[in-house]
């Protein structure tokens, strides 16, 4: 038997030889703990699991809604790939989701774009496949345009790319292609001729490049306006374009008429001194007779202007001679004439009621060319004689002044009325 050194449990054996392991009653601590342990290690593997899942999602955007573009360009470049960045401003607002070539060699990209920055891309935006370096890899970039339009860009739209970034092996590929095509002899002797004709000639090939610069430097001011003269030089061409015919037929036409001209110059030449002998004549003609034609020119003057003044009532006349010549001949040959008998008008006198060139009031064409039927014309005073109306006395006069001028001769001075009969004078 051997010495308890320590404490113990209480149900434990003081003994360590005859000592044996007790076996585990059913519901006991050992039984339950057994499985505690690889379900907390599964648990932990499944978190795991789901955590780098989740990271994996996240990283490729599983989780992100994004709204759909695509883009046709003429090429997509070496080093575009999916998952590329869609830039505007130099602001990542979307990736390159799948890169398809179509059948007529262009490529076609679909953007998977940010719907909130897809609110704020104006729908005239333009596209264009860029590279921050020569060597690196390509992206989407969005232009801004000058004028943004009031609406915004709508899922699904087709941008058309306008340019593509040059690489520099696609430059290196197409100088091999073109060095391929060179034959070396040929090349040599060239460099040999080149060689041959610059030699020596140095100081003249640089002041030859000084000139030249300073003739540059004098035309760089006037570059704009070569490039304004060039833009509207293609609508000038198509101007003329257009009417390239016309003008081809012009100058047919022009030819034949200079054909013509030659085959009739006998007949030009007795024309032309014909008409320098006609005016010779009429230079001896005028030239004699300047002062009577001045004198007649002078004298027509007034008629002119006369005629001039009354032109309208002279067409309005002729038009009425017209309208009557066209009317149907009379039942009854002849003219027919209203005759009426009106009172006896005022005298004469002399010298008042002498006829003046005074007559004013201009051209009456009075309802001509076609008279209306019971138009009256109107009475226009004229200072050609006298005026039955002068004193206002159309009725029935008794003329007694008639019979003194019968006995005594002309008398000078108004008409009596009956109320001044028996009166002095």
């Amino acid at each position: 038997m051997t010495e308890n050194l320590g404490p113990r449990r209480a149900y434990q054996s003081e003994t360590t030889s005859a000592a044996a392991p007790v076996a585990a009653r059913a519901g006991g601590h050992f039984g339950a703990s057994s499985y505690k342990r690889p379900l907390a290690g599964l648990i932990t593997v499944l978190v795991i699991l789901g955590i780098v899942l989740l990271a994996a999602g996240l990283f490729a955007g599983s989780f992100t809604k994004t709204v759909p573009l695509s883009l046709i360009s003429d090429r997509a470049g070496l080093v575009m790939n999916p998952d590329a960045k869609v830039k505007m401003r130099g602001v990542v607002v979307g990736r390159v989701g799948n890169i398809e070539t179509l059948p007529d060699g262009k490529a076609k990209l679909q953007l998977n774009m940010d719907p909130e920055a897809l609110k704020l891309i104006p729908a005239n935006t333009q596209a264009q496949i860029a590279s921050s370096t020569v060597f690196g890899a390509k992206f989407v970039e969005l232009v801004a345009p000058q004028n943004p339009s009031a609406q915004k860009m709508q899922p699904g739209t087709v941008l058309d790319g306008q340019h593509v970034t040059v690489e520099v092996n696609t430059v290196f590929q197409q100088l091999r292609n073109v060095l391929d095509k060179i034959d070396p002899v040929k090349l040599n002797q060239t460099l040999g001729a080149l060689s041959s004709a610059f030699g020596g000639r140095g100081e003249k090939m640089g002041q030859t490049l000084t000139d030249f610069n300073a003739m540059l430097g004098k035309l760089n001011p006037s570059l704009q306006n070569m490039a304004t003269d060039t833009e509207y030089t293609a609508a000038v061409a198509n101007a003329y374009a257009d009417a390239a015919q016309d003008l081809v037929t012009v100058v047919d036409r022009a030819t034949t008429i200079s054909n013509s001209i030659v085959d009739n110059q006998q007949n030009l030449d007795a024309f032309l001194v014909n008409m320098i002998g006609l005016a010779d004549t009429g230079n001896d003609v005028l030239g004699s007779n300047q002062p009577a034609l001045a004198k007649t020119l002078q004298l027509l003057t007034p008629t002119t202007a006369l005629l001039k003044e009354y032109g309208p009532g002279i067409t309005c006349s002729m038009q009425g001679m017209l309208f009557f010549l066209d009317q149907p001949p009379q039942f009854d040959p002849g003219a027919q004439v209203d005759v009426g008998f009106t009172l006896a008008i005022d005298r004469y006198r002399y010298p008042q009621n002498l006829p003046k060139v005074a007559g004013k009031g201009g051209p009456h064409c009075m309802g001509l060319p076609q008279i209306p039927q019971g138009y009256k014309s109107k009475y226009l005073v004229l200072d050609s004689g006298a005026n039955p109306w002068q004193y206002g006395n159309q009725g029935i006069l008794l003329n007694s002044d008639g019979l003194k001028q019968m006995l005594f001769g002309p008398i000078d001075g108004p008409p009596r009325n009956t109320a001044q009969i028996g009166q002095p004078g």
